[in-house]
């Protein structure tokens, strides 16, 4: 009964069942984001993807959604060590809520979501939610309903994103690519090609600013791994074979076998006057965005450079150690002994930013 109602509280339940090995997945997944955005800050790379991440509906206390820990939120705090500002963008049909809520009330995050909304999961995000506080305006949703096609999408979809890295401007994004927003998906509803899919990671890329892709959900498990998989091609400028490879899964890509799917002949409910409307009203939110303002930070230590140029004494030169090692050794600019002769050490609490 006790761990009946431990599941219950965290929500571990329905769609968010304990397997085995959950532990380890939620370190790979979450670490493989925070590594991502950690090389983004050390200059080593310019995009960093990770397909395993982009669970968004995880909350600070309950997982949601087939998500656990949400990858996405830690990977943005930590980036905010480093930027001034950050953007989410969020193309999954499901709405981003895990996210948007992290960071709901402050202005140095922006969330952007694109998402199929009314009687469908998670239910939120609606065009008049834009973030309150310091958040005000920092929230943006194009709620969309069935049938989207590609040109209806990046109708929207660019000049959108045009106007917030305009008015925002981050100093880095984070794409989250979930591939349930395409033809095709056993829970979606939209109507989108691997291309159209794909033409977001491109305009983004097209900033040239930081940008750290995430996957997400999807749930035609064939159409997850095309999309992931031209979508990588995109990242590095390689058109890829219409073709797809034989490969011990290629009965999986029948009948015929091609990387690009073709998307059905549903009707699209999105009007040009709704997404006109809708269009204009976010513009407007966006044209009396306040500037944001730039919390200032000590750079994190591992941003330092060259380990040979730390200013922590090795014992032995040969030897290199862990940051985490390194770490045990800062003693506290405010102390005046480093030794038994330290008297004072409780007597200044540490003010933490």
């Amino acid at each position: 009964n006790d761990y009946s109602r431990e599941l219950q509280r965290y929500n571990m339940d329905v769609d968010c069942p304990v397997f085995d090995g959950l532990y380890k997945f939620c370190q790979i997944y979450t670490g493989a984001s925070i590594g991502g955005a950690r090389k983004l800050m050390q200059g080593n790379a310019d995009i960093c993807i990770n397909w395993s991440g982009g669970l968004h509906h995880a909350k600070k206390s309950e997982a949601s959604g087939f998500c656990y820990i949400n990858d996405i939120v830690l990977a943005i705090l930590e980036l905010l060590n480093h930027y001034a500002r950050v953007l989410y963008i969020d193309i999954d049909i499901h709405h981003g809520d895990g996210v948007e809520e992290a960071f709901y009330n402050t202005d140095r995050v922006m969330t952007a979501s694109f998402h199929k909304y009314g009687e469908y999961f998670p239910g939120t995000g609606g065009v008049k939610d834009i973030g309150v506080n310091k958040g005000k305006k920092y929230s943006i949703n194009f709620p969309l309903m069935d049938g989207i096609d590609d040109q209806s999408y990046q109708s929207i979809f660019k000049p959108i994103m045009a106007k917030i890295m305009e008015t925002f401007q981050p100093g880095a994004v984070v794409l989250q690519c979930g591939a349930d927003s395409l033809a095709g998906d056993r829970l979606g509803c939209f109507n989108l090609s691997l291309k159209g899919h794909a033409a977001c990671v491109d305009y983004m890329k097209s900033f040239n600013v930081p940008l750290l892709i995430l996957g997400g959900g999807g749930y035609t498990v064939r159409n997850v791994a095309r999309c992931w998989a031209n979508e990588t091609g995109a990242v590095l400028d390689q058109k890829l074979s219409e073709e797809i490879p034989y490969n011990e899964y290629y009965e999986y890509y029948g009948p015929d076998f091609n990387l690009h799917i073709t998307p059905s002949n549903m009707e699209n409910h999105n009007t040009k006057k709704y997404m006109e409307d809708t269009k204009i009203e976010l513009f407007e939110c966006l044209s009396s965005l306040p500037k944001p303002s730039v919390q200032i930070k000590q750079m994190p230590r591992y941003l330092g450079g060259d380990q040979k140029e730390s200013s922590v004494k090795e014992s032995n030169p040969d030897v290199r150690i862990s940051t985490r090692e390194a770490d045990k050794m800062v003693m506290d600019e405010r102390e005046f002994y480093e030794d038994d002769k330290d008297q004072d050490r409780q007597a200044i609490p540490m003010q933490l930013s």
